[in-house]
């Protein structure tokens, strides 16, 4: 069936059957309503203090009481309630009143119904939401963490980072500052690398936005030396530079510092410079937080040189998609490391996909210890807790996160 331009969504509802594929014994629950709220710690909050902007929380409900949970990251309000919110949205048209299937069958009837429309941006940011949500309901369904349905814990222990006889996921912590570019950007971060290395975290990520090379290099070496050559260090120069010799210097500056990778060093939207520079340091380039799709991801690494994939769960396209996203990166050699400035919502689904994936070592998480945060300090009492500077494997149902109204009701945003 051929979708037509004008991108009726009741075109979508027609596609999808009432039932089939469900790995489940009787038939499964039946989609009732899509709702999404907006979250956060306010409106005019400052994000380099760990505040949570807007934030749409989306909830999946069935017939069978089961509710999937998501959030939409970097989705405006307006447009996560347009495509998601209610039978009359989007994707609601195509989805309540269905049947729960098997959630790869539901996201690539979805994505394939976009063909004459948009297969990237808001959309699949959307789709990418919906399809943790259904996901979530589906492990609740049948009782086992999300991880397993995967396809369980594919390495070894050895393969978690400083762990001993069991795996694990391993936390790197992103380390911002309310100031760029001067003494007290290092001051702050650096101090926030020795507070997190006390609380047992074994990974960091610096952030010298917006800085001189100068003082990217003096962040890093000050920090190194306060932490020791056993936790593991990185560097998010944030889209910082124009031409590869100048970040080449950089580079070669920060080679004897032992950093994981350098995240972005060129604005994303051509290959030819993260090629360049790949080819050119021991250090592994990194890139991927605003990726859409498999496609975007494998073309990193395959035309930028890129070894370090960072999608988001959502924004990537969802869980469905985030695993095929391991599948094809790790065929081509490289690492998949979730990005996470976001929530323990959206974190949950990074830590299965990191359960499952051989070549994830580490996901991006921001420590609720470390910001002023009083949203991320609630959430992080819903789901998973980081203990010894590690995440167990999850053993609840579903992703492992009950949203509970009182918290969505304290932290709603008025529109």
């Amino acid at each position: 069936m051929k979708i037509g331009n004008n991108g009726d969504a009741a075109d979508l509802q027609k596609i999808l059957p009432d039932s089939s594929g469900i790995a489940l014994s009787g038939a499964g629950p039946t989609i009732t309503n899509i709702r999404v709220d907006i979250i956060g710690d306010g409106y005019d909050i400052d994000p380099n203090k760990g505040l949570v902007e807007p934030l749409a929380i989306v909830r999946v409900e069935t017939d069978a009481g089961i509710t999937g949970y998501a959030e939409s990251f970097r989705v405006p309000p307006g447009v996560a309630r347009a495509v998601m919110e209610g039978r009359d949205s989007f994707f609601g048209k195509a989805l309540i009143g269905k049947q729960v299937l098997h959630p790869e069958l539901t996201w690539q009837q979805l994505y394939d119904s976009l063909m004459h429309l948009n297969r990237r941006g808001w959309a699949v940011m959307c789709l990418g939401a919906i399809d943790i949500a259904l996901w979530d309901i589906y492990g609740k369904v049948i009782n086992q963490p999300v991880f397993k349905l995967l396809g369980g814990a594919q390495r070894s222990y050895y393969q978690t980072p400083e762990s001993e006889s069991e795996i694990e996921v391993v936390p790197y912590c992103t380390i911002v500052s309310p100031e760029w570019d001067n003494d007290r950007m290092v001051e702050v971060q650096v101090e926030q690398c020795i507070r997190l290395k006390d609380l047992k975290y074994r990974a960091m990520k610096l952030e010298p936005l917006m800085s001189t090379p100068a003082r990217i290099i003096e962040l890093a070496t000050k920090a190194r030396k306060a932490i020791g050559p056993e936790v593991m260090l990185a560097v998010d120069i944030g889209y910082r530079f124009s031409d590869v010799p100048s970040a080449l210097r950089v580079c070669q500056a920060l080679e004897e510092l032992d950093i994981y990778f350098l995240e972005t060093p060129f604005p994303v939207d051509f290959y030819e410079p993260y090629e360049k520079l790949a080819g050119q340091t021991s250090i592994p380039i990194a890139m991927g937080e605003h990726a859409v799709t498999r496609a975007e991801c494998i073309n990193m690494v395959r035309y930028g040189g890129v070894s370090v994939v960072q999608p988001y769960m959502n924004t990537v396209g969802g869980i469905t998609e985030a695993k095929r996203v391991v599948d094809v990166v790790k065929d081509a050699g490289g690492l998949v490391i979730p990005g996470n400035w976001s929530t323990q919502i959206l974190g949950a689904a990074s830590i299965h996909l990191a359960a499952y994936s051989p070549v994830t070592p580490y996901i991006e998480h921001v420590p609720a210890e470390a910001y002023e945060s009083p949203l991320r300090k609630r959430l992080e009492s819903t789901g998973f807790s980081v203990r010894e500077g590690v995440f167990k494997l999850p053993e609840t149902p579903g992703i492992g996160v009950q949203l509970t109204e009182d918290i969505i009701e304290e932290f709603k945003l008025e529109e």
